[in-house]
């Protein structure tokens, strides 16, 4: 799964090995985002409001995180 957020910066979320991993994407390239927790009980479909909570503090008036293709 792929996000926006706040169209400051690019996320992508996967689930590997039965936890979730974030990489921040950038121009050709994918970092692994260590710092970067969430925890495994949490379902996919939750995954954007938890990003929301997470970055909350990075969005402008009327910005949301949005789901990319």
């Amino acid at each position: 799964m792929r996000f926006n957020v706040y169209g400051r910066f690019q996320v992508e979320v996967l689930r590997e090995q039965g936890a979730w991993q974030v990489y921040r994407l950038e121009q050709g390239k994918r970092g692994k985002m260590d710092s970067m927790v969430i925890p495994e009980d949490i379902e996919s479909e939750e995954i954007i409001v938890y990003l929301d909570d997470i970055f909350h503090e990075l969005a402008g008036f009327g910005q949301s995180i949005e789901v990319l293709p």
